[in-house]
């Protein structure tokens, strides 16, 4: 029951991600990295001489491609490296803070439905991001981001909560509706994640590696704690959760806050959202566990789908709040 109300309750990629296109559109400078350029170029007058030929004023085609908006690097295996060894790291620091007491190696039922969750996991984060790069590539993103924000809020939470439930509630026998509930609730999140790629392709690359990183790592302390020794975040998560959507409502719910509560709200919702989505992550793997226990001992029946869905709402949010902080670093350089 505290597991359904967690899930119900977490703010999904939705409502973050669309409170701050709503602040993009508004011209408010605290969702600005990276896409101030682009509003920018959107209402920068032509400084070329050429005429365009009246054939193509009727054209409504949208041009996608931004090889004016970023230059490309020499990769810097250097820097790669560093990172790379950071990562490695926090892992060894994570397990030696938070796991001295190990459990017996998993059983075969545990280990089956962990790895099961994780490759549905896998399957649907591939699919949203496969699908939302074709979404930006026709121009879903910006009709997206110039329609009425509280409309298209109203649309994905309706859509993301109807086909998450849908996936939950299917019985795992009803494998091909199951399936199809699951593909809708990746194509829901895949529309509302599509004007990500207006950002650097080098700060997608690399939130997406710090967030395998950080799952990874964190998902390990999970599988190897004594059992049941992290299922009692509920309470907390569940109260840390309802702060950070409340603070990345705020912008919409009240336009008019000062600048410097602005980015104490911002800084709640990037920052405050990063460690709570982590100790869903934690959650979620010993929840995974003790589900795969009740049903090797007969009380329930395994279910994959359904438990990908927590993991892979965790693995979007803490990737959408590190493609923030990347570009706020950024922009902090220039």
């Amino acid at each position: 029951m505290l597991r359904l109300s967690v899930s119900s309750l977490r703010p999904t990629v939705n409502s973050t991600l669309l409170s701050s296109f709503h602040r993009f559109s508004c011209g408010s400078r605290s969702f600005s990295h990276g896409l101030g350029s682009i509003q920018q170029l959107s209402h920068r007058k032509p400084t070329s001489n050429l005429q365009i030929s009246p054939y193509f004023k009727g054209v409504r085609s949208i041009v996608t491609e931004r090889p004016m908006l970023q230059q490309d690097t020499a990769f810097n295996w250097r820097k790669f490296a560093i990172t790379a060894a950071g990562v490695a790291g926090a892992v060894v620091a994570v397990e030696a803070i938070f796991n001295r007491d190990t459990r017996d190696p998993l059983t075969v039922a545990e280990r089956s439905l962990l790895n099961d969750s994780f490759k549905y996991t896998g399957g649907g984060l591939v699919l949203t991001a496969l699908a939302a790069r074709n979404l930006f590539r026709s121009g879903f993103a910006f009709r997206l981001m110039s329609a009425n924000p509280w409309m298209v809020l109203g649309v994905s939470l309706v859509g993301s909560i109807g086909t998450m439930m849908g996936t939950i509630y299917t019985a795992p026998e009803n494998t091909v509706q199951k399936h199809l509930f699951w593909l809708g609730f990746n194509a829901c999140q895949a529309a509302t994640l599509s004007p990500l790629f207006f950002f650097s392709p080098a700060i997608l690359s690399r939130a997406a590696l710090y967030t395998v990183g950080v799952v990874g790592s964190i998902s390990y302390v999970g599988a190897t704690a004594t059992n049941d020794k992290y299922l009692n975040l509920g309470g907390p998560l569940l109260a840390g959760v309802t702060v950070v959507a409340l603070s990345s409502l705020a912008p919409m719910l009240l336009p008019s806050m000062g600048m410097r509560s602005l980015m104490i709200a911002e800084s709640i919702s990037l920052y405050g959202g990063l460690a709570l989505f982590g100790g869903f992550v934690l959650y979620d793997t010993q929840k995974i566990l003790k589900h795969a226990r009740l049903a090797e001992q007969g009380i329930m029946k395994a279910d994959p789908i359904k438990e990908s869905i927590s993991l892979e709402l965790d693995m979007i949010n803490i990737f959408i709040r590190l493609v923030q902080i990347l570009a706020m670093q950024g922009n902090r350089k220039k």
